[in-house]
């Protein structure tokens, strides 16, 4: 019976001490790592949420830019952080979702060295090439890359990116083969189309629009299922002759393993609260970035799960390799 006690004891004690963190949280700046470089649709989502977090808590969010190794660096920086809710990583497809498909080591485990946060959103990609490129429509990139095979090359903000995944799924169902060409982020790779050092990328809104709007790129299609409502002009890739192509580019917040979970769901419902907020929908919608909440943590943390399965499945249809 004293076991018991004692154990219920240590139960309360830590509901109680956990209620109190939540209540408390948080007390100091919190460090938002984002695992690409500045100016792409992850780092503009990242400091839109860390923007509203400090005017809803009075605590500075400090967003920390940290490429390399294919967003490896940043998840281990979370992963080996203080579990204590203030340090937090934005998530994306490439290292959450397909890089254990990848690579036979990582230096981290995307689902059990990390507690699942928010899923915040969907960013839409776009196949946007060079004007030199002579094409004006997917199937005219299918007819030239058929006819010049190996000698098209597009950029990615990293290997096992979206925009890489979309490349290499395009490549399979259209029966092509273009060459990748890796970057540190959407943005470097964005500036070496524009200088025609490559011939085209499958970018985010966020990265491409400014470039759009010039005409100092030509835009194509768009990679989701269906148009949407922003940009009703430019078609899919699927109906524009890649029947069955679909990429959705998600992200989400996670924070290291054993952070208390009544922290994880204050974090969680203030996030999902400020995807919700008529100035942010409006903001990223204008750059192809669309909230796409989930209810709770452990349903993220199920999304997650179903991502890795689905995407080691696209990963050895398309056979993309670590590179």
């Amino acid at each position: 019976m004293q076991i018991v006690w004692a154990t219920l004891a240590i139960l309360l004690s830590s509901i109680v001490i956990n209620a109190t963190a939540a209540d408390n949280y948080p007390l100091r700046p919190i460090r938002m790592v984002i695992l690409v470089v500045p100016g792409g649709g992850a780092d503009i989502t990242t400091r839109t949420v860390g923007q509203k977090l400090t005017e809803a808590w009075g605590q500075q969010v400090i967003v920390d830019n940290r490429p390399g190794g294919n967003g490896a660096v940043g998840m281990e920086i979370v992963k080996n952080a203080n579990p204590d809710g203030y340090t937090l990583v934005l998530g994306t497809i490439g290292p959450v979702a397909v890089n254990p498909s990848l690579y036979a080591k990582l230096p981290y485990d995307p689902v059990n060295d990390f507690t699942p946060v928010a899923r915040a959103v969907s960013a839409l990609n776009v196949l946007v090439v060079h004007p030199s490129l002579p094409v004006k429509s997917v199937k005219e990139v299918i007819a030239h890359a058929k006819a010049n095979p190996g000698k098209l090359n597009y950029g990615s903000s990293g290997v096992g990116a979206a925009d890489h995944l979309a490349a290499e799924l395009f490549n399979s169902l259209a029966g092509v083969k273009m060459q990748h060409v890796p970057y540190k982020g959407g943005a470097p790779a964005m500036i070496d189309l524009v200088g025609g050092n490559i011939q085209l990328i499958f970018a985010t809104v966020s990265t491409a629009l400014p470039h759009m709007k010039t005409q100092r790129i030509r835009t194509l299609a768009v990679t989701f299922a269906k148009r949407v409502q922003e940009f009703p002009d430019i078609p899919t890739v699927a109906e524009s002759g890649v029947p069955g192509f679909a990429v959705d580019n998600w992200y989400g917040f996670q924070a290291p393993r054993g952070v208390p979970p009544a922290v994880i769901a204050k974090l969680h419902t203030e996030i999902n609260r400020i995807m919700t907020l008529a100035d942010v929908t409006a903001r990223l919608a204008g750059l192809g970035i669309f909230p796409f909440t989930l209810p709770t943590p452990m349903a993220y943390g199920e999304y997650i799960r179903a991502e890795i399965r689905k995407y080691a499945q696209v990963v050895k249809e398309a056979g993309v390799r670590a590179e």
